[in-house]
């Protein structure tokens, strides 16, 4: 069965200026996105030092053609510590919101993005339209994610679900899953909006079973969503699991699968995505993997232009989704390209590939990795996560896990590296959002 066309198809014939009933097509977006860089590159040239600098030799009227784009020079991570300030368009005042992100276990400066009120009312109408995928008026959504400061994200889901006749309850990230669990219940939740590895925590709780036929619908977002722990999901509710893509850099909404779950549906009339090798920032053909940059095409307070993500992903044809719809499409984001392990013969390691290796594991919450380096080998260690009482099995069956991910495995007969120790803990770890699936090095 084909799944209902996803509500964003229509939004973004509606952003384009279409007629009532008339779908986007991909001439029609690409012209649309050719038109709206033309404008931001005029209007950071005119408000922003920081663009009116590197953007000075441009002729006007450029881009004549979207591949003409790749001619820029990239924004990256380093250009938001040093030069937030000279990337600002509006003055002080028109700022709305400050966004501070620091970068955990580092000393370097933090990134600091501005939005307007316009920019913001952009965000809120795409969670708006977004979510309608989701629920429908008359739904409860509890909101799992930070909501307590005003234009936070998870005030802006609320605010948002709230023009579509949906209640939103902010509950803030989960520090105790049973907690969580018991806020559902109160508010009658049907659908629930978290954070990856702390939505499962509350699937796998002993009280978990309680929403059981409740909850219809989970949207996991934040972090990147390693497909076992949206099975795990599944099997806990019978629920049906979204994903969303998106950063505090695009203004948090980003893209978000529909019912056929084959990619997520980008929000085209605000970012412009691009695929770079990594390496070279060369642009790779359509349908190569590589890495994420993109382009705000309607942001007014400090526009991006060709902003490089550090993720790893690849665009898909805008008319392949079976749910019809068209709309610019990403193949699901497994994560960073930091969070790669380089071991022995120039071989990556991924973390998404120790996710879904370890995360099909029952009991297993989380978990941390570290690489030693001794002499010419190497050694891989584990500390996983779980609420068992009993889980003397969960190491033994996490180190064969991850002796059969394919990248470990060649490593693993030459003698070039060994894994161990792995120990189990009960203990919690941070509920303020952050992963704590990360790679260590010594």
């Amino acid at each position: 069965m084909i799944a209902p066309c996803t509500p964003l198809h229509a939004w973004l014939g509606r952003k384009l200026g279409l007629p009532p009933g008339q779908g986007p097509s991909p001439d029609t977006i690409a012209e649309y996105q050719r038109t709206k860089l033309r404008e931001t590159i005029a209007y950071v040239r005119e408000r922003s030092p920081f663009h009116r600098e590197r953007l000075a030799t441009l002729p006007d009227g450029f881009p004549n053609h979207l591949d003409d784009f790749a001619r820029l020079p990239f924004t990256t991570a380093d250009d938001l510590r040093r030069d937030h300030l000279a990337m600002l368009c509006v003055s002080h005042d028109q700022v709305a919101r400050v966004v501070t992100l620091r970068t955990s276990g580092t000393t370097a400066a933090p990134k600091r993005i501005y939005f307007s009120d316009a920019d913001l009312e952009l965000t809120l109408d795409f969670f708006h339209h977004g979510m309608s995928t989701l629920v429908k008026p008359g739904s409860s959504v509890l909101i799992l994610l930070p909501g307590s400061t005003p234009d936070s994200v998870g005030d802006l889901l609320a605010r948002a679900l709230g023009r579509m006749q949906v209640k939103g309850v902010v509950h803030g990230p989960i520090g105790e899953p049973g907690a969580a669990i018991d806020a559902a219940i109160s508010c009658q939740a049907d659908c629930l909006v978290g954070i990856p590895v702390q939505v499962l925590a509350m699937a796998e709780h002993p009280q978990a079973a309680r929403l059981r036929g409740t909850i219809k619908s989970v949207l996991l977002t934040t972090d990147y969503v390693p497909q076992a722990i949206g099975q795990r999901i599944r099997n806990a509710w019978g629920c049906e699991v979204f994903e969303h893509y998106g950063m505090t850099e695009t203004g948090l909404g980003g893209g978000v699968d529909c019912r056929a779950h084959a990619g997520y549906h980008l929000r085209a009339a605000d970012l412009y995505y691009e695929v770079v090798d990594p390496e070279s920032g060369s642009p790779l053909a359509a349908g190569d993997r590589g890495e994420l940059v993109v382009t705000t095409l309607t942001r007014q307070a400090m526009p991006l232009l060709r902003y490089r993500t550090g993720d790893w992903g690849r665009l898909l044809p805008m008319e392949g989704c079976p749910c019809g719809g068209i709309t610019p499409r990403l193949e699901r984001v497994p994560g960073r390209l930091i969070n790669r392990f380089k071991l022995s013969g120039d071989e990556l390691l991924p973390m998404w590939s120790l996710d879904e290796a370890l995360f099909a594991l029952p009991g297993l919450l989380d978990y941390r990795a570290r690489l030693l380096s001794e002499g010419q080998k190497q050694r891989l260690e584990f500390v996983f996560q779980t609420n068992l009482s009993e889980h003397a099995d969960l190491a033994l069956e996490g180190k064969r896990a991850a002796e059969a991910v394919p990248e470990l495995k060649q490593c693993l007969s030459r003698g070039d590296i060994s894994l161990g120790p792995v120990s189990v803990t009960t203990e919690a770890w941070a509920s303020d959002g952050s992963t704590k699936r990360t790679f260590y090095y010594n």
